[in-house]
C-alpha cells in the first residue's frame, strides 16, 4: 500500500466517492476537497502521492490550484474537465498537468491512468545498462531518477522527464511529434500534437541557457525534435 494519499479535488460528492473507492480498492488511500483553497491546504499538508484535479472548483478554481502546486511540488496531476477543446487541453498541460481527462470518464480508466504515471515514476522504471546519460552540463541519472543542470538538480514533471529521457537515449535522431504521443501516451488516449509543443517549451525553459538559441532540444521543423547530438553526448555505467 501506498503511504501517500492521492489528492482528490473534486465538488461533485458522488464522482470524489466513486474515484475513492475505485482507488482504495487498488491500495491508494485518498484524501478529498471540495474547493480549491481546500485543495491548497491538503497538497501543502499531507504532501500528496498524485493529485486528480476538477477545475471548475469554487473559491479558487482549478487552473490556478494546478499552477500554485506545481511553484512548489512536481507532484503528478491530472485534470478532469467537462471541456475537451484542444486549448483546453493545451492550456492544462501548460501549467503543468501530466494528463487531461474529458468528464463524463470511466474510474477504471482515471485509476488506470493514475497507475500508469505513478510507474513512469518508480526507481528503475525505464532501467537501461546505462546509469547516466549527459551531454555538456546537462546529466540524466535514470538510477536516482534525477537530472542535474550545471551541478545543481532541478524537478521536472513525470511527463517532462518520460521526455527528456526518450530524446536522450536516442540522441541525435528525430522523433515526430505522434512519436513522442506515443510514448508519453502508450494506451492511445486522444490528446492532440500540440500537447507535445507545451511540455517541450516547458522543458527548455528549464534545461536550456537561452530559449532563442537551444542546445540540448532542437526542432526538426515540420517534424518534431531531437536531442542535440554530438561528442559531448556521452552514456557511461557512472
Amino acid at each position: 500500500e501506498f503511504k501517500r494519499p492521492i489528492l482528490i479535488a473534486e465538488d461533485d460528492c458522488r464522482t470524489t466517492s466513486l474515484l475513492s473507492t475505485y482507488l482504495e480498492r487498488e491500495g491508494f488511500s485518498t484524501i478529498t476537497a471540495h474547493d480549491g483553497r481546500a485543495a491548497l491546504e491538503l497538497a501543502r499538508r499531507h504532501d500528496p502521492i498524485f493529485v486528480i484535479l476538477d477545475l471548475m472548483l469554487p473559491h479558487v478554481d482549478g487552473w490556478e490550484v494546478c499552477k500554485e502546486v506545481r511553484r512548489s511540488s512536481d507532484v503528478p496531476i491530472l485534470i478532469l474537465s467537462a471541456r475537451g477543446e484542444a486549448h483546453e487541453r493545451i492550456l492544462g498541460f501548460s501549467l503543468g498537468a501530466d494528463d487531461y481527462v474529458v468528464k463524463p470518464f470511466s474510474p477504471g480508466e482515471v485509476v488506470a491512468r493514475v497507475k500508469t504515471i505513478l510507474r513512469r515514476m518508480e526507481p528503475g522504471a525505464s532501467r537501461r545498462k546505462e546509469q547516466l546519460l549527459s551531454c555538456r552540463e546537462l546529466v540524466l541519472d535514470l538510477e536516482k531518477r534525477k537530472v542535474i543542470l550545471h551541478g545543481h538538480v532541478i524537478s521536472l514533471t513525470p511527463s517532462e522527464y518520460k521526455l527528456l529521457h526518450v530524446l536522450m537515449a536516442a540522441a541525435g535522431r528525430i522523433f515526430l511529434r505522434e512519436e513522442l504521443l506515443n510514448h508519453l501516451y502508450p494506451n492511445g488516449e486522444a490528446v492532440c500534437d500540440r500537447v507535445i509543443d507545451v511540455h517541450i517549451g516547458n522543458l527548455r525553459q528549464k534545461i536550456e541557457d537561452d530559449l532563442s538559441k537551444p542546445r540540448y532540444i532542437l526542432t526538426a521543423r515540420g517534424l518534431g525534435y531531437q536531442f542535440a547530438d554530438g561528442d559531448e553526448m556521452m552514456a557511461g555505467n557512472g
